[in-house]
């Protein structure tokens, strides 16, 4: 179990995403990772966006807690830096993990009850949000 730290990136009806294929599947992340010892949520949200999309963020609310496999924070951010899509984290840089594919891409808001997008119900949220 580890606690979680993630970003909901919104811009132009969009929403920052990571397009995972992982054993066949394809489906839809949240941008985010485990917080380390010492960080809080919110420095790991900002921490996994820096790594996985390239983008330095301000932190705004909390918008969801969910418990799986740990507590998982969604954080409403917003990019004040870096350009979306250049991550080098381990995700892009260690071909020894062998976790299938990470690929950050905007999906249109309106798209994300019809996607695979885990947790759905964040995704839901989200949507309903910025109706």
């Amino acid at each position: 179990m580890r606690n979680r730290g993630s970003v909901v990136i919104i811009q132009n009806d969009k929403v920052g995403l990571i397009r995972r294929i992982r054993d066949g599947s394809v489906y839809y992340v949240f941008p985010g990772g485990g917080i380390e010892n010492g960080e809080t949520p919110e420095d790991a949200a900002k921490r996994e966006a820096y790594e996985e999309l390239g983008v330095e963020v301000k932190v705004n609310e909390c918008i969801a807690n969910v418990d799986f496999k740990g507590t998982q924070y969604f954080f409403l951010t917003e990019i004040i830096n870096g350009t979306f899509g250049t991550g080098q984290g381990e995700e892009y840089t260690d071909k020894e993990r062998d976790r299938g594919t990470y690929m950050p891409i905007w999906v249109d808001i309106k798209r994300l009850s019809s996607i695979d997008v885990r947790p759905k119900e964040v995704a839901i949220k989200v949507q309903n949000l910025f109706k």
